[in-house]
């Protein structure tokens, strides 16, 4: 035997000691899957949900689902001019614009229920 060498040596797991490795706690992996399996599940829920938008005064009804698809259009025909064809397009995007706004708000919310405000990437 080398003089100075143990010869009771055992390695220990790295990573905290816990049998999975890389310091996770026992228990964290099932609250991660059943994370994964809810956001999966809201997921799905999203893209039959959807969200109804008025704007232009109510001139303008839009109705858009939780993945942001465009599902109708409503215009009021008051707000048609045949002149001034410019203004009814202007008034279009901004409504579908604040539309797309309001259905990503109420994704972001939903999702946040379930990871407790913990910026997940890849996963909005």
């Amino acid at each position: 035997m080398a003089k100075g060498r143990r010869t009771d040596f055992v390695p220990r797991a790295s990573g905290g000691g816990s049998a999975l490795g890389g310091g996770v706690q026992p228990g964290m992996m099932n609250k991660i899957q059943q994370m994964q399996e809810d956001m999966k599940r809201t997921q799905t829920e999203l893209e039959s949900e959807l969200i109804n938008f008025t704007g232009a005064g109510g001139a303008i009804n839009i109705v858009i689902s939780g993945h942001q698809r465009v599902q109708s259009i409503k215009v009021d025909p008051e707000l048609v001019d045949p002149a001034d064809v410019g203004a009814l397009e202007d008034v279009l995007v901004l409504a579908i614009n604040e539309a797309i706004a309001k259905s990503q708000e109420h994704s972001a919310k939903r999702l946040e229920a379930i990871t407790g405000g913990m910026n997940l990437p890849g996963m909005m």
